[in-house]
């Protein structure tokens, strides 16, 4: 009986211990292949917008790739072979912060810079423009024309400011240039580098090239704001021109004035009862009617295009009369469909038959019902 029992215990515990070696390598391999959240750009993050696929390609090729969380991260590891990598830099705020960054030595790759980014890191080029297409390199960069084609999506454009030599390469969305003995590069995006982004067409190819050329890479994406803006503090007053303060005050006494004439010419409010009252629904139809009746698509797809981005505007975050490229990004990551269609939807050429009108008023409120769920 005893002999029985210390052979099934024998039996049992290498069961046990078999079990539990089992849960500890699902728990590790659970660990190591779960996604890990970030911000855009983040050499950490494996969601889609994030950056860790290029990261670890760069790191296959023998590249040194260096995490940088603030100027003085970039300081510390920037040498004259390096590569300063710079992403989101709109969270990098004050003057002295830009001024350290560009005295740091080393080439630069600078992704989606904003104005005074632009001014501080690549002051020989100034924005063209906005484009947003499928794009084949034309120029004679190598870093391009092996990538090939590319998808870069929404896109700022680039021209030069001064009289240097600039190579630009797929319309203006990336320009590169000499000044100081250090090699400059300015892309209109950041989307091709993304791990969302690298799956399409030259993307990867064109990302590896400019960010793998040199043997270590400073990778700054800052996550969050750093420094303060110079602006902090000012009131609107201090940041009049002394000559604009004083349009604004004979516009003020102008406004007045008007508004004192014309509450004495139309006196008070009188509520009138309407002789008629109308649905909503006959009124949209009446409206409809007349559309068709005068083939006027062009002025229905108008009207369907403003109505959608007046609501989908506020939705977005966006301010009052944004740019087509703004809306085309924000609206591109909450809807479904690829960058392209989203701006034949929004932007494209009116429709050439009534069913044409028909299929646009039913994408545009799919593109609306999948952002306001999103």
């Amino acid at each position: 009986m005893s002999t029985t029992i210390g052979q099934r215990w024998r039996t049992g515990r290498w069961i046990a211990l078999a079990l539990i070696a089992i849960s500890a390598i699902a728990a590790i391999g659970a660990y190591f292949t779960a996604p890990r959240p970030g911000g855009r750009m983040d050499p950490e993050s494996t969601s889609s917008d994030g950056a860790h696929a290029l990261v670890a390609l760069l790191r296959d090729r023998g590249v040194d790739v260096v995490v940088a969380n603030n100027v003085a991260d970039v300081e510390r590891a920037a040498r004259p072979d390096s590569l300063l990598l710079a992403a989101e830099t709109y969270y990098t705020r004050g003057t002295d912060l830009l001024t350290r960054l560009a005295d740091v030595p080393g080439d630069r790759l600078i992704l989606e810079p904003t104005s005074r980014v632009r001014q501080a890191l690549a002051p020989d080029i100034r924005l063209g423009g906005a484009s947003m297409l499928t794009m084949e390199p034309d120029c004679d960069l190598r870093e391009a024309i092996r990538a090939g084609t590319v998808q870069l999506g929404a896109t700022d454009t680039y021209e030069k400011a001064r009289d240097v030599e600039v190579t630009r390469c797929y319309g203006g969305a990336l320009v590169r240039y000499h000044a100081d003995g250090r090699t400059i590069t300015v892309v209109g995006t950041a989307d091709f580098m993304t791990n969302g982004g690298l799956l399409q067409e030259g993307n990867a190819a064109l990302a590896m090239n400019l960010a793998g050329n040199r043997p270590r890479v400073v990778w700054y994406a800052p996550q969050r704001v750093e420094g303060q803006s110079g602006a902090a503090g000012s009131s609107l007053t201090d940041l009049m021109p002394d000559a604009v303060t004083w349009i604004v005050w004979q516009l003020c006494l102008a406004v007045l004035l008007l508004a004192i004439w014309q509450g004495r010419r139309l006196g008070p409010l009188v509520a009138e009862k309407l002789p008629v009252v109308v649905r909503a629904s006959e009124t949209v139809e009446g409206r409809a009617r007349l559309y068709r009746s005068r083939r006027a698509r062009d002025r229905a797809a108008e009207a369907l295009r403003t109505a959608t981005l007046q609501r989908l505007t506020p939705r977005l975050g966006l301010g009052p009369s944004p740019s087509p490229a703004a809306v085309l990004s924000a609206v591109v990551q909450r809807y479904a469909g690829d960058a392209n269609s989203v701006h034949h939807l929004l932007f494209g050429p009116a429709p050439s038959t009534d069913s044409d009108l028909l299929h646009l008023a039913q994408a545009l409120d799919d593109i609306e019902r999948q952002v306001t769920k999103s």
